[in-house]
């Protein structure tokens, strides 16, 4: 039985810390991620009860109006986009238009995550300004969204690199194997997570899953079964990880020439 919880900690302790860390994301946070940051500095336990105590937590405190808004990718509204004139929407065209980013560019870049919940980071440091493709597995991809992919590598006709971030686990380091082998990709780095980077940055490590049939080749390889989450990075660490493993692959010059022709563009519409 897990040890029961003094009065008064999840208002006084956990909470604050929560806001806390959502507060020093500059892009939205999901529930997820918000828990495997305070499980990875001790704040929580990582159990399911304490999960769902965040969630209902955090919900009311936002009802309150105090708390940070938080990140659902699992749900939106759909509904037409519509115009109130056709100069709104000429004028929304111009504002929104943009060349593809990465045109002249040496290789084909690809950002995969294996959480979803990690696009948000991703499109907003690297996707919104440099254009660079984001891929979110979602664990073990679907024979569709790799045939889509295989499309777009060949459309583009450049040397495809990938740069990979996934857990610390069995199914985490296998994932990418798993990709590599049904998409044509020239070359692939793992950008996180290392045992290396959870030892650095004091990552707690988590119970593994003994059920998972790729745990014998990971026991193996690091002498015990163990998983660590790759949303309990700090973001910063993250994108610095991304940013490094990008410059090698990318030319500043090339891109400064496609945002020149962009605003030419831009101005014709205007």
């Amino acid at each position: 039985m897990s040890e029961r919880r003094p009065n008064g900690h999840w208002e006084m302790h956990v909470l604050p810390r929560a806001a806390e860390i959502v507060q020093n994301y500059d892009t939205g946070v999901t529930l997820r991620q918000l828990f495997y940051r305070l499980v990875s500095d001790g704040t929580l336990r990582n159990t399911q009860a304490e999960y769902n105590q965040l969630s209902n937590r955090t919900a009311e405190a936002r009802r309150e109006g105090w708390f940070p808004e938080l990140v659902d990718r699992n749900r939106r509204i759909v509904q037409p986009y519509s115009y109130s004139s056709p100069e709104e929407a000429l004028e929304e065209l111009r504002d929104d238009f943009r060349r593809d980013r990465t045109e002249g560019q040496p290789y084909s870049l690809y950002l995969a995550v294996e959480k979803a919940g990690l696009v948000e980071q991703l499109r907003v440091w690297f996707g919104d300004e440099l254009g660079i493709p984001i891929l979110p597995l979602g664990g073990y991809s679907s024979e569709t969204f790799e045939r889509e992919v295989n499309a777009h590598l060949h459309r583009y006709g450049r040397p495809a690199v990938l740069l990979y971030a996934g857990d610390l686990d069995p199914s985490g380091e296998d994932i990418e194997r798993n990709f590599l082998e049904r998409t044509n990709f020239d070359t692939s780095e793992k950008i996180a997570l290392t045992r290396l980077q959870a030892i650095e940055h004091d990552l707690p490590p988590m119970p593994g899953k003994r059920e998972d049939t790729r745990s014998g080749g990971f026991i193996e390889k690091y002498g015990e079964l163990f998983q660590i989450e790759v949303d309990a990075l700090p973001p910063d660490v993250l994108r610095g990880l991304f940013a490094k493993a990008i410059e090698p692959y990318w030319d500043d010059a090339v891109y400064e020439a496609v945002l020149e022709r962009e605003e030419l563009e831009r101005e014709q519409l205007a």
